[in-house]
């Protein structure tokens, strides 16, 4: 049934079917029966109808709705999702608009997968359109009030917001990081707020695109929100982005011009903004916290700190996958000797730095990890700001004891405490007293010659040779503090450090106890790898589209097989003209179906996976000449219930047409494949960690299937409650935007060993015979 629009509230409940009972959305649960409930509410947000690759392509839309009943203000989970499907999606997206209230009746309730993450409703409501019932009631419309040039806003002040509310503000940034990728599709910024009020409020900001996000360029800045959504956080009011949100910022600095920063092609900037700035300013000039500005020059950098810096590329090279260096000044000279990392000419990328680096106005940064992609797009000649920077003293390889340090400097990986970096306009006021400096070495240029004597004073320290301090350690523990890990081996032997474990010779087995200081993927879907023990080949786990598009083009122009051995029986599919055939050996009739190995033929992939439901094994065929065959081994060879099983390409031998099935009496994953002539390929967890302690840090892998978590790995591909089980404990050991000394102590079991990569020897650490304690 299509949506119905109806002229007055009222009238949406003289279209409810006496056979309906309304019901409320804080009443709803796994076990309602929603067959003879509809619900009335207000919509709150619409996203926008997108291609659901779960479900074979199809069209979907998410919207948010609240409870209209007053009762029920007060109450939790008075918000709910609701996800449209098919047509009905794309006429709600036509129909209905934020503020409209809605009647839903014959809704299927399911688990909310979000609801950890927007705290709304456990439950979500699905609706399909075969015969669902969709109602709504336009919202009046706006007044727009007298005829002015200038539209109308209204601003909230920050102690005055109420918790889900959309509301429009204004506030100084206090603290900001840079946009980062989210656990979703999105990239997130988050940034603290306050304005006259002194009131303080966090807000997160989710955009797939990077140009979306707010651009800050430091503390004091002027930021105005539109349609951001209130939330409490922890007993905090917080606020996120809601549909059709904007923002626009301005530099903090007072009588500098007021110039709006947004990416929307179009907004709204009047003099009342321009008020609003202004007063902004002043009043954040006058607060104590606007003076903790970390931004240092180079002249008053010291060892050990952590500072932004303002400054121009002058180079860059990449290093390696995981580091680019950028060489940087900004005019001041260093009061310590600075760290050269010399490149080859070929590879790096800018003007020479040869006389600068003489004169000490060279700052080597290496930039690591998740800041990689920001770096890559900087062009020579950029003028940046490096936020949460890392002051080091270190000696170069050929260093002598008795030598002075050199001065180098790391952007780590992560977000804590805002680390980033960002390229500035150059037509920033900030950047006016950096230029006014620059300009008086420009006869540097002149002597920028590289000769003998000059390579003879370069530093050649690539990123893996760096040493950090205190390299001088004892093997006795730093930290006493309790393990969130137990050692199940049982082995008698000295935990040692990890600067020791790198000095070391493999093969080795040693104890260690070290913090993870991250981890890769951070996606922990990525870590499902499927495992050949035949071959050692290793594959990702496919993803759903992949697999969907096997499904489709086995279905195309599938006509029944016939074959002796089989009995079959045909059932009709949603789209015309096509069928689905099951056949079952002629052996297995009359048995319990727990007991059948049933063969599926022309079916999609969302069709088997309603079917496995109701049946243990089902495996999807495809006709060849009218004999029945496996399809590509991109899809799985057999579905067992939520389980997806799959075969090695290469060493999977086929020998279906002559399949035996006597003499099985229970009919698991390995006998299914043995009598299909399919080389399982086993599920397995992969994750690379990199741990610190107090001496050093080491890269060690996590191999394995069931013990570390006590999940095992085939359990978790088909479950989200058990994903959900490994990401908290990922989050225990590394609590998102936590300090290092923030997380927990782990006792773990390393094994160093030696592999062959390109004929050439590479040392490798892996976690073994460790688990997580279970509470």
């Amino acid at each position: 049934m299509p949506v119905q629009k109806v002229n007055d509230s009222s009238d949406l409940d003289a279209k409810v079917p006496s056979h309906l009972q309304r019901t409320s959305i804080t009443s709803l649960t796994m076990t309602s029966e929603p067959s003879h409930r509809c619900v009335k509410a207000r919509v709150v947000h619409i996203g926008p109808v997108i291609s659901c690759a779960q479900k074979d392509g199809i069209e979907m839309l998410r919207a948010e709705i609240k409870e209209e009943d007053p009762l029920q203000r007060t109450a939790e989970h008075t918000s709910i999702n609701v996800i449209f499907f098919g047509t009905l999606a794309k006429d709600f997206s036509q129909s209905a608009r934020q503020g409209d209230v809605v009647l839903l009746a014959d809704f299927t309730i399911k688990k909310s997968p979000s609801f950890l993450r927007d705290k709304l409703h456990p439950c979500q409501l699905e609706m399909d359109g075969k015969d669902d019932c969709v109602y709504v009631c336009p919202s009046a419309e706006p007044s727009h009030g007298p005829s002015s040039s200038e539209a109308k806003y209204t601003y909230v002040p920050l102690n005055n917001l109420k918790p889900k509310t959309v509301v429009n503000v204004y506030g100084v940034v206090t603290f900001f990081k840079q946009p980062f990728p989210s656990k979703g599709s999105d990239y997130c910024s988050t940034l603290k707020i306050t304005d006259q009020s002194d009131v303080k409020v966090g807000c997160n900001i989710f955009s797939k695109k990077l140009e979306d996000h707010p651009v800050i360029f430091r503390v004091g800045d002027i930021i105005r929100l539109h349609r951001f959504k209130t939330e409490m956080f922890r007993d905090s009011m917080s606020l996120l982005n809601t549909y059709g949100w904007s923002t626009v910022t301005f530099d903090g600095t007072i009588d500098s011009p007021v110039v709006p920063h947004t990416s929307s092609k179009s907004f709204h900037f009047g003099e009342s903004d321009i008020r609003t700035v202004q007063e902004l300013r002043q009043w954040a000039a006058n607060q104590s916290w606007i003076s903790n500005d970390l931004t240092v020059s180079l002249s008053s950098v010291k060892p050990g700190m952590y500072f932004d810096l303002t400054c121009q590329l002058l180079a860059k090279a990449v290093m390696d996958s995981r580091c680019i260096l950028l060489k940087v000044w900004d005019g001041t000279k260093c009061q310590h000797p600075l760290l050269n990392v010399a490149v080859a000419s070929d590879a790096l990328e800018g003007e020479s730095t040869v006389a600068k680096d003489r004169m000490n106005l060279t700052a080597n940064v290496l930039v690591y990890d998740n800041h990689l992609e920001v770096a890559r797009d900087l062009k020579p000649g950029t003028f940046l700001c490096f936020y949460n920077l890392h002051a080091l003293l270190q000696r170069a390889p050929d260093q002598l004891p008795d030598q002075l340090e050199h001065l180098s400097f790391h952007l780590h990986g992560g977000t804590s405490y805002g680390r980033g970096l960002r390229s500035l306009p150059a037509e920033s006021p900030a950047l006016q007293s950096l230029k006014s400096v620059l300009e008086k070495h420009v006869d540097l240029d002149e002597y920028d010659e590289v000769n003998d004597g000059t390579l003879l004073e370069i530093w050649y320290t690539p990123p893996e040779a760096v040493v950090l301090p205190n390299d001088d350690e004892t093997d006795a523990e730093a930290d006493t503090g309790p393990s969130y890990t137990v050692r199940t081996c049982e082995h008698n032997m000295r935990q040692l450090t990890l600067a020791r474990v790198k000095r070391s010779t493999s093969p080795l087995l040693c104890h260690v106890r070290a913090r993870v200081k991250k981890y890769n993927p951070q996606q922990l879907y990525q870590c499902l790898k499927l495992f050949c023990s035949n071959c050692k080949t290793m594959e990702d786990v496919p993803d759903d589209s992949a697999v969907a598009k096997v499904f489709r083009e086995s279905a195309k122009d599938s006509q029944p097989c016939d074959e002796q051995w089989a009995a079959t029986s045909s059932a009709s599919s949603r789209e015309p003209g096509r069928a689905i055939s099951m056949h079952i050996s002629r052996d297995m009739v009359g048995e319990s179906t727990h007991m059948q190995l049933i063969f599926v033929e022309g079916t999609t992939l969302d069709e088997i996976c309603v079917l496995s439901r109701d049946y243990k094994n089902l495996v999807p065929v495809r006709s060849v000449n009218g004999r029945m065959t496996l399809m590509d081994l991109t899809a799985p060879f057999l579905f067992s219930g939520d389980k997806r099983y799959y075969g090695c390409k290469q060493c999977s031998l086929n020998t279906f047409q002559n399949p035996v099935f006597a003499g099985v009496e229970t009919w698991d994953e390995q006998a299914v494949a043995e009598a299909l002539g399919v080389q399982l390929m086993q599920y397995r967890l992969l994750i690379q960690f990199e741990l610190e302690d107090q001496t050093d840090t080491l890269e060690a892998l996590l191999w394995e299937n069931a013990r570390f978590f006590h999940v095992s790995a085939v359990d978790a591909s088909g479950s989200q409650d058990l994903q959900d089980k490994i990401q908290t404990i990922m989050d225990t050991i590394q609590p998102p935007d936590s300090s290092l000394e923030e997380r927990p102590w782990l006792d773990l079991c390393v094994s160093v060993y030696t592999v062959k990569d390109n004929d050439r020897n590479k040392v490798c650490c892996q976690i073994t015979n460790t688990e997580m304690k279970e509470e």
